[in-house]
């Protein structure tokens, strides 16, 4: 079968003919019609992330879209190595397979799987959030963070803030109230930690970070000097700054009702995620949500992985 396949850690892939799976007692094989390229699908393929552990050569691709033997249409995850959801054919444990409402297409569901189960599964699963509590998210205005403010509301916030670089992509996301930074410029974070004063002075319930870095550090630093007694749940999603490692005070946790979170593979289970996953399809589909994509044939594999994450790359396989 025809493949993106990784030879060694550390490679993007190749278009090239990987041997077909065989299905077994636990595992399902499913025909593949579209995978997305998430930063999660290229950190595995090429062994850079913490969930990876193969031995290569590899399919890359770690979720996807497909249909069974009966014709049923159906999202994948964590497909069992060698193989990946980036082939015309992979293996599946039938656990981590679940149906898909009957008006999302292939391309939508693919694409918005993974960015929508971030916020999804850290909300309900990590956040323990209720309706009526008010959500910030830093790093708004990606595919993830902007489905974040869409989500959140969703789920019943009463308020929701976004902080970002970019003011004006922060104007269009319709929450609340937004709060832009500049950590290049002079005094940078101290700016950002005195804009964010009376943001904390009311009361936030949880935080959403999809940057880390000194983004998230002002953040925290500002719960704790303006926060009071209020606990707010602070769950990080990811890295997006490209800032992996902080200095982060003993005392800033000390000093502050900050409960310091993370959400992800292995912090939250595998029924949680997939629960969350088919949360995000049903939402979708009931009320027709869409992210912007730009879709590329298998056979193009070496300029899709190569293509920015926003608009979200989608390989179309069928």
């Amino acid at each position: 079968m025809k493949a993106a396949i990784v030879k060694e850690t550390g490679t993007n892939p190749v278009y090239s003919t990987f041997k077909e799976p065989i299905a077994n007692e636990t595992d399902i094989k499913i025909n593949v019609n579209a995978a997305s390229l998430s930063n999660l699908t290229k950190m595995r393929a090429m062994g850079n992330h913490y969930s990876a552990n193969q031995t290569f050569p590899i399919v890359a691709g770690t979720d996807g879209v497909g249909t069974l033997e009966d014709g049923t249409r159906v999202y994948f995850a964590m497909p069992t190595a060698p193989f990946g959801s980036l082939a015309e054919q992979v293996l599946v444990n039938k656990n981590l397979v679940i149906p898909l409402p009957e008006n999302i297409d292939d391309v939508t569901a693919a694409a918005i799987a993974n960015p929508g189960m971030s916020s999804w599964v850290a909300l309900t699963s990590r956040a323990k959030f209720v309706s009526g509590q008010t959500v910030l998210i830093n790093g708004a205005t990606g595919n993830a963070g902007s489905l974040a403010v869409k989500i959140a509301y969703h789920l019943g916030a009463k308020k929701v803030i976004v902080v970002g670089r970019n003011e004006l992509k922060l104007a269009k996301l319709g929450a609340d109230e937004l709060v832009s930074f500049d950590m290049s410029s002079d005094n940078g974070k101290d700016k950002f930690v005195q804009d964010l004063e009376t943001t904390f002075k009311d009361d936030v319930d949880v935080v959403l970070d999809y940057l880390w870095g000194d983004s998230a550090i002002s953040i925290m630093t500002a719960i704790a000097k303006f926060g009071g007694h209020h606990v707010t749940r602070f769950v990080n999603i990811g890295s997006a700054s490209g800032q992996k490692q902080v200095d982060l005070p003993a005392a800033l946790l000390r000093s502050s009702s900050i409960e310091l979170l993370g959400s992800g593979l292995k912090s939250a289970s595998m029924p949680e995620l997939l629960s969350s996953i088919s949360g995000v399809f049903q939402w979708a589909d009931d009320e027709k949500i869409t992210i912007p994509t730009a879709t590329y044939e298998l056979a193009d594999i070496e300029t899709a992985w190569k293509a920015p994450l926003t608009p979200r790359a989608v390989v179309k396989v069928r």
